[in-house]
């Protein structure tokens, strides 16, 4: 059985996921109002505000944490780089979505995050089935999750973007523990 932890912590070989706090709005306010950061999500709206950073932060101090657990993604004194986050949807999986500051990309630090992200979900939430997605037009995101061991499934599903005010064809994967 899973031990429920408050407030979760993953290290990585650069990497501290933990759960985002007040100290993140700006950063995340920050890469957030990038459309190219925003665009690639299901849940993001643009243009971002810090308004919508404070929720976001707020939200995630009051998750129940046996369902959810969005992680700031942080990187040694740099701070926050972006944010991963294991949801529990409605009809049963266990879902992952990321996203990283435009600053941050292609150095690697979205699959080792997947990747501690993940290894927690295995030993101390006690998971063994993740789902994720990513855009048809991300084909970076997809090599993102087949790093961290995702496969595809073949299912092409219509998911909503909020920035793009439109549905988007989004390539389904499965992580098995």
């Amino acid at each position: 059985m899973s031990v429920i932890e408050e407030k979760p912590v993953i290290e990585t070989q650069r990497l501290t996921l933990r759960v985002p706090a007040l100290a993140d709005i700006e950063r995340v306010a920050a890469f957030c109002v990038d459309h190219d950061v925003a665009r690639m999500t299901t849940r993001m709206p643009s243009p971002y505000t810090r308004s919508h950073a404070e929720d976001f932060v707020a939200r995630c101090g009051t998750q129940d944490r046996r369902r959810d657990n969005t992680f700031a993604i942080e990187l040694g004194e740099e701070g926050l780089i972006g944010v991963i986050g294991l949801f529990t949807n409605p009809d049963g999986p266990v879902e992952m979505g990321y996203w990283i500051g435009r600053p941050y990309w292609g150095r690697g630090y979205a699959t080792e995050a997947a990747r501690g992200a993940l290894d927690w979900a295995r030993s101390r939430w006690s998971k063994r089935y993740v789902t994720a997605g990513h855009f048809a037009d991300n084909a970076a995101s997809g090599r993102v999750l087949v790093k961290a061991g995702f496969l595809y499934t073949g299912v092409v599903e219509h998911k909503p973007s909020i920035a793009r005010g439109e549905l988007a064809a989004t390539r389904m994967m499965v992580w098995l523990a």
